[in-house]
């Protein structure tokens, strides 16, 4: 760590912010999202009880990932007792339909099942992996299409389909040693980075579209950018993929890396549009791309003068986080801006289990000599 970072008052500094976060989890965990209840209400594909998306979402499933790295850090049983008793929760109401976004709880879940030796949750993990495998519904070229519990997004990559679903894929072919597992996330990588990623900056567009053959607003939108930054090495350190694979991802995550030195905020923030300083600062995107920044470094994918980068954000990240260990500045969920790059200026603030989550792993991983 950068000089200062390891002396005591720091490091407690990092643990206490750890504590804030985990004892705020669940009440940002089970908090209700009215805005998102009364959309599906409206345009809910499945229709079926809506109850069973109330807390089984993507907003949830990041939060939960970054809790069971929490556990895993900290070897705590009550981290573990809030995982079991919100998965037996869920279970007990009813799965929702599968879709990139109800896919996203899954990750942590196949950990958990793996830890714990509990078939049940596996079993359910292998079902909803052979869904991705047989059902999902899929653009050219076999991409994953981002269809969500309320829209269809025909012909549509978007960038959150890595960390949300092909994580997971890749997860549950590492536990099972399943092959087609193995080779379908890797090519989703491969896909969504010939798409999304831009030859020039190394930042990712929010999305492409088939259909009409163009990335919609050409947003680098900032949240959008932190699932990559944290997809990838995450995938290279559960995944075995072959090395050509790796370097390609590895180059990808570098040139991202260029461009998210260059445009961070002289406080050490991002904007929610990355290259816009006009558009807001936004917590979880930050925390995003620290995180990823520093796991990268300490796995050998990045230059380690890029933890300088990553830590530079952390004063501003403490400063936006309330007495109750909530974090702020948080942009709400976000669908695609389709014609308008205003449209990612005007998404509201809002604290949610995705803002805690990251946080979460940013902190770990500030933190982690002490995971080894």
């Amino acid at each position: 760590m950068e000089e200062g970072m390891n002396d005591d008052m720091n490091q407690e500094t990092i643990k206490a912010a750890l504590r804030l976060y985990a004892s705020s989890f669940e009440k940002v965990l089970y908090e209700e999202d009215e805005t998102f209840l009364e959309g599906m209400k409206k345009n809910s594909l499945a229709c079926d009880d809506i109850r069973r998306y109330q807390f089984w979402e993507w907003t949830q499933g990041v939060g939960l990932f970054g809790y069971w790295k929490l556990f895993k850090a900290t070897g705590e049983e009550r981290y573990l007792s809030v995982l079991n008793k919100y998965y037996e929760r869920q279970f007990a109401i009813g799965l929702p339909a599968k879709n990139v976004n109800t896919m996203t709880p899954m990750l942590p879940l196949s950990f958990l099942a793996e830890h714990l030796g509990r078939e049940d949750y596996l079993k359910v993990c292998t079902q909803w992996a052979d869904w991705i495998m047989t059902d999902f519904p899929r653009t050219e070229e076999g991409g994953l299409q981002h269809i969500t519990s309320d829209s269809v997004n025909k012909g549509e990559l978007w960038d959150d389909t890595l960390f949300m679903t092909v994580l997971f894929l890749a997860n549950m072919g590492r536990i099972l040693d399943r092959k087609d597992y193995k080779e379908e996330a890797q090519y989703q990588f491969l896909l969504h980075t010939k798409y999304l990623c831009d030859r020039e900056t190394g930042l990712w567009y929010h999305g492409w579209t088939f259909e009409e053959r163009n990335n919609f607003a050409g947003a680098f939108w900032g949240r959008g950018n932190c699932w990559i930054t944290a997809a990838i090495p995450e995938y290279l350190e559960i995944a075995d993929c072959d090395e050509s694979v790796r370097r390609y991802l590895t180059e990808a995550l570098r040139a991202q890396a260029r461009s998210l030195e260059k445009y961070q905020a002289e406080n050490g923030m991002w904007h929610t549009l990355i290259d816009d300083p006009d558009s807001y600062v936004e917590s979880s995107a930050t925390c995003g791309f620290a995180y990823g920044l520093l796991k990268g470094v300490h796995m050998g994918l990045l230059d380690g003068a890029y933890e300088a980068v990553a830590l530079k954000p952390l004063e501003q990240i403490l400063a936006y986080t309330d007495g109750e260990g909530i974090l702020q500045q948080v942009s709400y969920g976000t669908p695609m801006g389709r014609e308008d790059k205003n449209f990612y200026k005007e998404i509201p603030l809002k604290p949610m289990p995705y803002g805690q989550a990251l946080a979460m792993l940013y902190f770990l991983e500030l933190d982690h000599q002490s995971m080894k």
